[in-house]
């Protein structure tokens, strides 16, 4: 077994495809207990019948739809006009546009490519410092996935067994942490930018016209994310109501996208969402193969006999997961590392909706921790910067972000208040 195991774990590193891992493992495991292997593809099938799991291809498609349309353009000047006389307040703007692009596409690395484009250039233009913009569109990349209509929060609800609409009401104050503290540390950098450069003045016209622009757009998060907290619409309605929203703003009213380019939009998509239906359909059977020999169980006794308390645990489990966010995406970390995590976290008496805050706020750290974040290499591809100047960038960022992670694992009300 440890043979294969070191060749599954070559093949891996080869290349090979996650999904085709996670199945061989688990076929392989079956026909060792003298199990049907027919439970693999049934597990898989298994996947169609969750609920909720409509609401993964389309809000993908939605994401996809605003990241292809000239959205982020009348986004980031609609934000500007509002905020941008704040002390740090393009800065700020910046933090908030990408959170909610990153929400709803679901992929910080989308973020930095199509946000960067417009954020890098104008907040180098309003004097700020090349690290600080550096650091800030980076680490900004992966803000959002603590909000509602986040994919990562709907596939650990589908995994954990969890209801979604709890975890996206209980991502609301971690979130805004993050938010928060992040936008403090900018409005300080914006006080030097201002002495060097006068403050942009609010300009009530300039405000109406970008409010018109983007009167279509404005209510989308208000009606997507007012509807799912307020109980209004189930997840999959308002995924329903996204895409439609969407397509008819997008293609028939501002009409960025010719009707001929939404198949191609849909099927890459797809491809996105294909990718991880089939990874977590794999990992179900895979889960059930490692609960029918006990492993959870086996690995909670491991646990416990070297650590006793959940302070302990807590901080292994940080240190853990910020680790795994630099090695893996968040899909497949979700599918593979979550079935493992949480019995033992369950142990130690912590909450699955608030393990799912602690898991989500340390892989959305481990995209920009060096030396091998997945955002510090794509902010490095995408404006062509050294990578070590990327991690100096990032650093003050993550030391931000770490300080909140601390705050959500060690005070679960903050992430319990709103659904316990």
């Amino acid at each position: 077994m440890i043979l294969v195991g070191i060749l599954l774990l070559l093949l891996a590193v080869l290349g090979t495809p996650l999904f085709a891992i996670i199945a061989a493992s688990a076929l392989i495991g079956f026909a060792r207990a003298d199990i049907d292997m027919m439970i693999v593809p049934m597990e898989i099938f298994r996947v169609s019948e969750i609920p909720v799991l409509i609401a993964i291809p389309l809000f993908t498609f939605a994401g996809y739809i605003l990241g292809e349309s000239n959205a982020p353009r009348r986004l980031v000047r609609v934000s500007n006009v509002l905020l941008g006389w704040m002390p740090g307040g393009l800065a700020v703007v910046a933090l908030f546009v990408c959170a909610l692009f990153t929400a709803f596409t679901g992929a910080s690395g989308v973020t930095i490519i199509a946000m960067g484009a417009l954020l890098f250039p104008a907040i180098a233009e309003a004097g700020y410092r090349e690290q600080f913009n550096l650091g800030l569109i980076t680490t900004s990349g992966s803000l959002g996935l603590l909000f509602a209509p986040s994919l990562p929060l709907i596939l650990y609800g589908i995994i954990a067994e969890q209801s979604v609409d709890d975890l996206f009401v209980a991502g609301i104050l971690p979130g805004a942490l993050m938010l928060v503290l992040l936008s403090l540390w900018c409005m300080r950098e914006g006080r030097f930018v201002h002495t060097r450069k006068p403050r942009q003045r609010y300009a009530g016209r300039e405000a109406y016209s970008a409010i018109r622009e983007s009167i279509w757009e404005i209510p989308l998060p208000i009606i997507v994310l007012g509807g799912v907290y307020s109980g209004f619409f189930a997840v999959s309605e308002a995924a329903v109501v996204t895409v439609l929203y969407v397509l008819v703003v997008e293609v028939l009213i501002y009409r960025d996208i010719p009707i001929r380019r939404v198949p191609k939009i849909m099927r890459d998509s797809m491809i996105l969402v294909g990718g991880i239906l089939i990874i977590l359909g794999t990992s179900l059977a895979s889960t059930n193969y490692m609960i029918d020999q006990q492993v959870p169980m086996r690995l909670f006794e491991l646990v416990t006999t070297h650590i006793t308390s959940k302070l302990s645990f807590l901080i292994l489990l940080n240190i853990f997961l910020l680790a795994l966010g630099m090695m893996l995406d968040i899909f497949s970390a979700l599918v593979i590392v979550v079935p493992l995590i949480l019995p033992i976290a369950a142990g130690y008496g912590i909450d699955p909706i608030h393990l799912g805050m602690i898991f989500l706020a340390n892989m959305q750290i481990g995209y920009c921790t060096p030396p091998v974040g997945m955002n510090l290499f794509i902010a490095s591809y995408r404006f062509d910067k050294p990578i070590m100047l990327l991690y100096r960038s990032a650093l003050p960022f993550l030391a931000i972000l770490l300080i909140t992670v601390l705050i959500i694992t060690y005070w679960p009300w903050l992430s319990l208040v709103l659904v316990r």
